[in-house]
């Protein structure tokens, strides 16, 4: 929920390149020629009135003719500044393997990374021996001691519940790291629910043709991928194993509880979990993750951490062996031979996105390279294409933002001084980051060679779950980063009351340092008031200005923001993303709230930033006209129906042609585009959310 955006895969968001082991270089798409005003022009389809549908008349012109690249499931203009930072990075990583840096050098690291991924031969000739140890350690389960064993060593830090909201995870379980809700000095472990191999519990439960369909085609891919290993009885040994996910779905609470921080709030001593959640061998299962020396763990879902654990007692030993058999193969395709990786595409690209090409491989080893070192490629990139310029400029803007954000709080006729006290307080202790992290990661003890692709992926997983752990016994880290650089993202992160901002997403069209104000402002000042405002949405409002989990909240005041916060979440009901299915309002309540307030604030900030100077007419369009616009097409997109079901079933971000009408809750924007009564969008004043 803290996220501003998270529209490509978490392979997608780094970078793609041409080595020499590529067909040909990247090239970077077109994009729309921008006017003086900073907007496109051409993009805007006046066919169709503002009032009725604020993202066609934004977006139509450029709907009609854009075109989704065979190898993405969307595409728009947060692809758009993805392919900047994506061809950026693919000459950094080229610089790297031409420089000959030394050994144990971050750039021989990037260089040997990618040319071990890049080796298809070596990857062939090797077959699944990279995975033998694995697989050997899974088929040598013998009793239910060995299987926790076996899970315990398998826990990864893969889960973030509260920075990105991600709660997917294959293993059974997930590890986040971060302070404890109740006391900000110190970091605790926190344990997630996990298991499934399709995105979310719905894929497994809904009776949604299109869902009962696509389970059926994840049992053939279940079955064909144990077919290529080797494993006898696949087709039946598949059916177990989906069979054992829909009991690990059904033993699993949904998105919106998952979001529910005082449910999280659940701190186990060690000793107590096998009285809490019998079934595990919780002592066994916690030595072989390394968490055995901890006093407490938090239980972030504990329906799901019971149900998950009974089902270790309840189920065949046999039946775990399969599953553990599968998702280590499954975890493992990209880097396997190519008919495994091949498998693995037909259904999380083709069936669960509807993208019909893979991306080349030289696309993909560039993108897993940056995800494995990600801090180092991003130290050189911050060098090369971030200018201390540009930075200044950003961190002017947000402090404007703050400013207007503050001034706004002051102003709030609904808000008791007692918590207006605490807001502001709030305001003046967040911590903003632009660009990049005060300090960087130390990858000295990762070992990354030049022959072994599935090797490097490994190491770099567990190299990160080391990382995660160590901070166990350190202070907490106010300054934490939890992105890269070259991520086209930004984040709110309330447990640190802070916000980054990476240098990949100040870019043109979200940010143009020679670009007119009212682009700029209803652009990236947008994303940084969206931003700002997760401080104060449904989850970030629960959180005091130390991070801690406190309700500094009179009763009344309380009462009056959860009404208007079911009003956006009536709002965004009734939007339809497909034929019978609608967003659900309240899994995206806390991204809409920060839509909604950080463009009330986004929009203060741009006329303080005018001086009490008019705003000049450019292209005939007015400041808040040009404003508003930069905001509707800073969410354009097109995007096939698979992943927009997938986005809406299973994300916490409604689709980018719904955030685009937020513009209907601004009093500004029915001045600057005269909506009237009966048309689509119209709002009368009393109906306008309004939260800050």
């Amino acid at each position: 929920m803290r996220q501003f955006r998270w529209i490509l895969t978490a392979a997608a968001l780094t970078s793609t390149c041409a080595l020499a082991a590529s067909p040909a270089e990247p090239v970077a798409a077109q994009a729309p020629a921008r006017s003086a005003s900073g907007i496109d022009l051409a993009g805007i389809d006046h066919s169709v009135k503002p009032g009725d549908d604020f993202d066609n008349y934004a977006n139509g012109a450029w709907k009609k003719t854009a075109e989704i690249p065979a190898d993405r499931s969307s595409t728009g203009v947060f692809l758009q500044v993805f392919l900047k930072a994506e061809q950026r990075n693919a000459d950094l990583i080229k610089e790297a393997a031409a420089s000959k840096a030394p050994a144990g050098s971050n750039e021989r690291k990037i260089a040997d990374y990618y040319a071990a991924f890049m080796d298809e031969a070596t990857i062939e000739k090797r077959g699944l021996d990279p995975l033998k140890p694995e697989l050997k350690a899974i088929d040598g389960i013998a009793s239910k001691t060995d299987l926790a064993r076996v899970l315990g060593e398998g826990l990864r830090a893969d889960v973030d519940p509260v920075n990105a909201t991600n709660f997917e995870t294959e293993h059974l379980f997930g590890l986040f790291v971060s302070h404890g809700l109740e006391d900000a000095s110190r970091n605790i472990p926190y344990l997630l629910q996990g298991g499934l191999g399709m995105p979310t519990r719905d894929y497994y439960l809904s009776q949604d043709k299109a869902m009962v369909d696509t389970r059926l085609k994840y049992q053939v891919y279940v079955a064909a991928l144990l077919k290529q290993a080797g494993i006898a009885d696949a087709e039946a040994k598949a059916k177990n194993i989906l069979d054992l996910e829909t009991k690990i779905a059904k033993a699993q609470v949904d998105i919106v509880d998952s979001q529910d921080i005082h449910k999280a709030n659940n701190p186990w001593a060690l000793g107590d979990f096998a009285k809490n959640a019998p079934g595990l061998d919780w002592n066994t299962y916690f030595k072989a993750a390394g968490l055995d020396q901890q006093k407490i763990v938090d239980v972030w879902q504990v329906p799901g951490i019971k149900g998950l654990s009974a089902l270790t007692a309840s189920e065949r030993l046999q039946t775990w062996k399969d599953y553990l058999a599968f998702h280590a193969l499954n975890e493992s395709a990209s880097l396997l031979p190519k008919a495994y990786a091949d498998l693995s595409f037909g259904f999380y690209g083709q069936t669960l996105s509807g993208t019909p090409k893979q991306r080349d491989r030289w696309k993909r080893a560039i993108a897993s390279t940056n995800v494995s070192l990600g801090d180092a490629v991003g130290q050189i990139y911050v060098k090369k294409y971030f200018p201390a310029s540009s930075k200044a400029q950003v961190e002017q803007m947000v402090k404007n933002i703050l400013a207007a954000f503050d001034e706004r709080v002051d102003h709030l006729d609904w808000m008791t001084p007692a918590t207006r006290q605490k807001a502001k307080a709030k305001i003046a202790s967040i911590r903003v980051s632009v660009g990049y992290p005060e300090t960087w990661r130390d990858y000295g003890t990762l070992e990354i060679k030049a022959d072994d692709a599935l090797g490097n992926l490994q190491r770099a997983k567990k190299h990160e779950y080391e990382h995660q752990l160590a901070k166990l016994s350190q202070p907490v880290d106010r300054g934490e980063w939890w992105m890269t650089p070259q991520t086209v993202n930004a984040v709110n992160l309330p447990l640190q009351n802070a916000l980054n901002f990476p240098a990949a997403i100040l870019e043109a069209p979200f940010f143009d340092p020679k670009a007119d104000a009212a682009a700029n402002y209803g652009s990236i000042g947008a994303v940084i008031g969206h931003e700002i405002s997760h401080s104060f949405d449904n989850l970030g409002a629960e959180f005091d200005a130390q991070g801690n989990l406190a309700n500094w909240w009179t009763p009344e005041d309380q009462a009056h923001f959860k009404a208007a916060g079911q009003k956006l979440v009536a709002q965004f009901n009734a939007y339809e993303a497909l034929p019978g299915l609608h967003v659900n309002g309240l899994q995206t309540l806390g991204e809409n709230i920060a839509d909604v307030s950080g463009l009330t604030i986004a929009y203060l900030a741009y006329h303080k930033s005018l001086g009490g100077k008019p705003a000049p007419v450019i292209d005939g369009l007015t400041g808040d006209q040009r404003f508003f616009l930069a905001f509707g097409q800073s969410w354009r997109e097109k995007i096939r129906d698979a992943a927009l079901r997938a986005r809406v079933v299973g994300n916490e971000h409604a689709p980018g042609r719904f955030r685009a009408q937020t513009v209907r809750n601004i009093d500004a924007w029915y001045d600057a585009f005269q909506p009237k009564p009966g048309e689509t969008l119209y709002l009368a004043p009393a109906d306008r959310v309004k939260i800050w």
